[in-house]
């Protein structure tokens, strides 16, 4: 029998997790400048719009079907097309199937999503695509595989989460330091945007940062709490960790900045907001309230100094996805070692709490797996789609914009769209005034 209550909850969650996409949209969009606004949030759609297809057609297959592979792999054609799935009504504990179905594809479509965010400014539309396309194939779907899907009585899950043992509740491994491993090795394949590190590239609309921040922060709380997959204390504990971890995580990003630069800024809160919420996902329901602050006390310190690791190494991690998604989900992921409590739903005892080294080991196994397996699979993509069809924009075209080159539309109408401050001809403008015209002459 269905159970409606819990249903309805993972449907709801589903749905908050969904706005996050659209969320980081605005998010990354307002980090940018005025001229690559529309083709940062395009990338979030357009993964959006992909991955929703893929997940369907054997995206969840290969994360959920039947091990066929020592742990690493779903059977590909086991629920082709969702082949089967309308007729079995309910999973354990009385979830509709296609609940759980839906309710893991947002999963795969934002972790996609924040890989474009290391790459801003520079990367072809259409590169990006087939690259989404191709990294949730044999990135995402087999790590969703090792690290979500659990071993029942007649179905063999993944490595990570039954011969490993490793918590991570809701992604820390799967989707942030998968993201944030993929987002390097994108920035490292495509090189640096023209005049990094020597020209001012700041955020064109810190209030579009805002939103998209707040939209996350909503849209989190069906990330973690809905992971609970019911309606009942997990999703309880879960919620208020994720709140309360996201405020400590805003404040020690906030104090960084003031005893480092003089001031706090408002970019500065939306991103410690975020590197809360990446370091809580793994750990929500393996801490206290007090471990959860103290989570985000850790992740918003150090996500605010490494994001500065890329000028002192020289990589052009455009909105920091490695300073915030690498660093904060390798900080929520290990630090279940160190503070995880017994009398959190989980019931594993850290290192702090008399348990010993025995789930901090594991914890780092799975964390460092993800980190090298993403980065060097990434890297190879990425370099193939560089070689073959051009992953990159020219340097001209990047002084031009890439909203004009790629998708021949400007967000605004008196943007700047080069560094010379000269306003170039909108052509997409130009070719709706075009057919407006000959509509009227007709």
């Amino acid at each position: 029998m269905v159970n409606t209550g819990d249903t309805a909850w993972v449907l709801i969650s589903a749905a908050l997790v969904l706005l996050m996409t659209p969320g980081l949209a605005l998010f990354y969009g307002g980090m940018v400048r005025a001229k690559s606004v529309l083709n940062m949030m395009m990338m979030s759609f357009g993964a959006l719009a992909l991955i929703s297809v893929l997940w369907v057609i054997y995206g969840y297959s290969v994360a959920f079907g039947n091990d066929v592979g020592g742990g690493l792999l779903g059977n590909p054609g086991e629920f082709f097309g969702l082949a089967g799935l309308m007729e079995d009504t309910t999973a354990e504990g009385g979830l509709p199937v296609l609940a759980f179905v839906g309710f893991q594809a947002v999963f795969a479509i934002i972790t996609v999503a924040l890989i474009s965010g290391a790459i801003a400014d520079r990367a072809r539309f259409g590169a990006w695509m087939v690259f989404a396309g191709v990294w949730a194939t044999v990135v995402y779907f087999p790590v969703a595989h090792w690290v979500f899907d659990f071993s029942l009585e007649e179905h063999v899950g993944g490595w990570i989460a039954n011969d490993l043992a490793a918590i991570d509740f809701a992604g820390g491994t799967a989707v942030h330091i998968n993201a944030g491993a993929a987002g390097l090795a994108l920035a490292l394949v495509l090189g640096k945007r023209r005049g990094f590190g020597r020209e001012a590239m700041r955020p064109h609309n810190l209030p579009l940062v805002m939103i998209g921040a707040g939209l996350l922060w909503f849209g989190w709380f069906g990330f973690n709490a809905g992971s609970a997959l019911a309606a009942n204390n997990t999703a309880a504990v879960a919620w208020i960790n994720t709140l309360v971890a996201t405020g400590a995580a805003t404040l020690g990003w906030l104090l960084v900045e003031k005893l480092r630069d003089g001031h706090s800024t408002s970019l500065g809160a939306a991103s410690g907001v975020v590197a809360g919420l990446v370091a809580i996902t793994p750990s929500c329901s393996s801490v206290s309230p007090i471990g959860a602050i103290i989570v985000g006390v850790v992740a918003g310190v150090l996500c605010a100094l490494a994001v500065g690791l890329k000028f002192r190494f020289g990589y052009d991690d455009s909105l920091d996805v490695v300073g915030v998604h690498l660093v904060g989900g390798l900080v929520g992921t290990i630090i279940i070692g160190f503070l995880a409590t017994a009398d959190a739903p989980a019931g594993v005892d850290g290192l702090f709490y008399g348990g010993g080294v025995d789930q901090l080991w594991r914890q780092v196994v799975g964390a460092l797996a993800v980190l090298v397996f993403s980065f060097v699979v990434t890297l190879v993509i990425g370099i193939v789609i560089q070689k073959t069809m051009g992953f990159r924009i020219t340097e001209e075209e990047e002084v031009t914009g890439i909203d004009n080159v790629e998708h021949a539309e400007s967000a605004y109408d008196f943007a700047s769209l080069g560094s010379s401050g000269s306003t170039a001809p909108l052509a997409g403008q130009a070719r709706a005034e075009a057919r407006s015209t000959e509509g009227v002459g007709a």
